[in-house]
């Protein structure tokens, strides 16, 4: 088929920015499918900027494109988009179509992470090699890319672009993991960093019989060290050009490699290792904070690199040093890839999540990234990781060399998380999760065992390595390499362990040992405040059970409680404890397993309960949280807040206002309640000098007057407590009566029964009306003088 007659560039952009408005979502990608088939790359170069920012967004987040993170599987434009943006797809065919004539597109270094932005504007090189090359001199705050670099820049900054009205349309919220970009990411990494076979062709990489991107490394020049300043990755690319012959997989590992260097970069390089190490303080404020979806993209980052680089083959895993060189490029990546690429940047970028992240349930995000990675064993591609009986497999040998590689990622992030625990509020069932997530992952049979290992390899005397080689430890911004298959065996594992430690907390870090007594004490802290939220969480499902009880058929005739200082109601209570009932199996199976990984003996986990259980019984429980008094009433301290969130503490919530103007109950008749109100008004005002004078008689009468007459001391008594009220303490209180008992439905029931009894007696409606008055005289009259004769005692 021919090619249609050329038309000017600008002329073909203006028509293609005419139809965008006006034309649906199906019929716009068609037609382009079909200008990217006809029109020849001069033509198509023009348009290329403009389609991927009206696909992914401007860069500032005003443009919102085709709202990919908020596009569901559901939406009737999500397969058209998917159809479009996939690898095969018209998309990605402009992309080769356009790289195979070598056009570059400038990308604003203003829009790159913090730290890689500031290191341009201070005319330092980047360590990472993806911007090599790419950097104009004298600076002109733009970089050069290739158009895969280009639409890869572009896919990867929409996630962390900023955040407009436009970036929410109606109707449109639904999950992360369902949305157009997640699937996208997944796709992308599944294509270019494949776990079986190679990454397939460009369909123009043969256009002049070489490649036209920048050419792959030579299958007999190995990897250099992540980040080193001496020879860049892009820079060796072409320094040795291969060979038209070469494995079309090496013709193609550049793809791979971009993908990965610009997901990194764009996804985890916001916080500088330099900043980390000088301000390693949750106070220190970041102007980069990630969102959940961030976090949920990163993890799948993780995952799917555990799964590349444990599809390495096995004869390259096992095969001399020197028989690395030989493998095919994309194994050696799959050998180098997690340590080499990731390593460092997620862990700075974790680092800060955990000192700054809120202390709310979003937080597990977060957590399931860190868990991803720690655990490797899982992406091996076995179906089960679980044993017959439930209990987790133990981990295999073979990962002692990346637990050693990475132990900071086990043992500092999870002081991280433990000092995260203390603070956070255990009786919440998402928080207890997490805890049991935590301890879930750490007692698998083997791992503490090869985190003490590795902490025994790096406080190995340093003297005993110069001894077999005199060397220094290199970090990755010097030209080390963590996997350098060169290195002596005898001193691999100490000088692999000590280089991690080394470059991530500096040559003159404090290591705090996991299992040393410091951090010990803090578990059992946090072993205390576990078995206080249990206790807490009982009381609450437990009242929560009563509470629920009082609201059957029977408690709406009164059987429930009537205390009127009672401000949760039944429905509440409910919605408490529905999380709660989850809260103890977490929390249960959490002690234990913190038990076998620091192995507490029964005898010191019981002494930690009686302890819990002393402090929670009676007196205790009834203290309040550590405050300070002022004019506005108490004012929490940092203590207070620790002790009310941890359940030791709590305030007693009760009603402190006048009881005749509390709001009308559930078990409570609106009518009557008003009705007495007004009545026992009228007696209180017409008769209250008398009531005054009888309840001010020392004897027997007075007593019984004190007793009918609710005089006002306990009114007087909740001003006291409370500081709001103090002003009005010294207002003259009268006695009073209180009619508002016969508008409940209990007294109303009791008087029924008591009303039918009497008829069945042969009682008339006067002398049952007197009779019921004599019975709850003496009823009264005896429940006063046991309540004299106790207060006595």
């Amino acid at each position: 088929m021919a090619a249609p007659a050329l038309q000017q560039p600008s002329y073909l952009l203006a028509n293609l920015k005419a139809d965008w408005t006006n034309k649906p979502l199906h019929q716009r990608c068609h037609e382009l499918s079909k200008i990217i088939d006809d029109y020849p790359a001069k033509e198509l170069h023009a348009i290329f900027p403009w389609l991927v920012e009206s696909v992914f967004g401007s860069l500032d987040g005003i443009l919102s494109g085709w709202n990919l993170r908020f596009l569901q599987a559901r939406s009737a434009e999500y397969n058209i988009a998917m159809d479009f943006l996939d690898p095969s797809g018209p998309m990605m065919k402009l992309v080769y179509k356009l790289q195979a004539e070598e056009y570059k597109y400038e990308f604003p270094v203003s829009y790159l992470p913090g730290p890689i932005k500031s290191s341009i504007h201070a005319g330092v090189l980047p360590d990472c090699p993806l911007f090599h090359n790419k950097i104009q001199f004298p600076m002109s705050g733009l970089l050069l890319l290739n158009p895969f670099e280009y639409y890869m820049f572009s896919f990867a900054s929409s996630l962390i672009a900023p955040k407009t009205f436009q970036n929410y349309p109606p109707g449109q919220h639904g999950s992360c993991s369902d949305s157009a970009y997640f699937v996208l990411v997944d796709t992308y990494l599944k294509y270019f960093l494949p776990t079986e076979g190679n990454v397939p062709p460009s369909p123009f990489s043969d256009t002049r019989g070489t490649v036209a991107s920048p050419a792959p490394r030579s299958p007999n020049v190995p990897y250099v060290g992540y980040g080193g300043h001496s020879t860049s990755l892009l820079k060796r690319h072409i320094t040795h050009q291969p060979s038209v012959n070469a494995d079309p997989a090496a013709q193609e590992i550049w793809r791979s490699e971009t993908l990965l260097q610009v997901f990194v970069e764009m996804w985890l390089h916001h916080y500088s290792l330099e900043m980390y190490q000088k301000l390693q303080s949750p106070q220190v404020k970041e102007p980069f904070t990630p969102s959940e979806e961030h976090v949920l993209v990163v993890r799948l980052l993780v995952k799917h690199l555990h799964a590349f680089s444990s599809s390495l083959k096995q004869e390259s895993i096992s095969s001399s040093p020197s028989a690395h060189s030989h493998s095919s490029p994309l194994e050696e990546l799959k050998r180098v890839v997690v340590q080499r690429f990731v390593q460092q940047k997620l862990y700075v970028f974790l680092q800060h999540c955990f000192g700054h992240w809120p202390l709310d349930a979003s937080f597990r995000a977060v957590l399931e990234t860190w868990l991803s990675y720690i655990q490797p064993w899982r992406y091996t591609g076995e179906k089960n990781n679980m044993q017959a009986d439930g209990q987790n497999r133990i981990v295999p040998d073979k990962w002692a060399s990346f637990v050693q590689e990475n132990l900071l990622m086990y043992t500092k992030l999870f002081q991280g998380f433990l000092n995260r625990a203390m603070r956070t509020d255990l009786v919440n069932a998402k928080n207890a999760l997490m805890v049991f997530r935590v301890t879930k992952v750490f007692v698998q049979p083997n791992l503490s065992e090869m985190i003490q290992k590795a902490e025994q390899l790096f406080l190995e005397p340093e003297h005993a390595i110069l001894q077999r080689q005199n060397r220094v430890f290199l970090t990755p911004s010097h030209g080390g390499s963590f996997l350098s298959s060169r290195q002596p065996v005898g001193t691999d594992s100490i000088f692999k362990v000590k280089s991690h430690v080394y470059s991530l907390e500096g040559q003159d870090c404090q290591y705090n040992l996991m299992f040393g007594p410091d951090l010990r004490k803090n578990v059992l802290k946090l072993i205390q405040i576990i078995a206080q939220a249990r206790r807490t969480a009982k009381r609450i499902s437990d009242h929560s059970t009563e509470m629920a009880a009082n609201n059957s058929f029977l408690s709406w005739f009164a059987v429930g409680s009537s205390d009127h200082n009672n401000t949760f109601t039944g429905g509440e209570m409910d919605d408490m404890g529905e999380g709660v009932k989850k809260t103890h199996e977490f929390l249960d199976k959490a002690l234990d397993y913190l038990c076998q990984i620091f192995r507490l003996n029964a005898g010191q986990l019981s002494q930690l309960m009686v302890n819990v259980a002393s402090v929670d019984d009676e007196g205790a429980s009834k203290q309040l949280p550590d405050c300070i008094p002022s004019e506005n009433g108490f004012v929490l301290t940092d203590l207070g807040r620790l002790q009310i969130i941890s359940g030791l503490r709590r305030f007693e919530i009760e009603y402190q206002g006048d009881p005749e103007l509390q709001p009308i109950r559930s078990y409570e008749n609106a009518f009557l309640v008003r009705l007495m109100f007004q009545i026992s008004s009228f007696i209180n005002a017409r008769f209250g000098d008398h009531m005054e004078a009888l309840c001010s008689r020392q004897d027997l009468l007075g007593s019984i007057g004190r007793h009918y007459l609710s005089s006002s001391s306990k009114v007087a008594e909740q001003r006291r407590k409370s500081p709001v009220l103090r002003q009005m303490r010294d207002r003259p209180q009268r006695a009073r009566l209180s009619l508002r008992v016969l508008a409940s439905y209990r007294t109303l029931l009791i008087l029924l029964l008591l009303y039918m009894l009497f008829a069945l007696l042969s009682f008339g409606t006067l002398s049952s009306t007197g009779l019921v008055l004599i019975v709850s005289f003496l009823y009264e009259l005896l429940l006063n003088f046991f309540h004299e004769k106790l207060k006595t005692k």
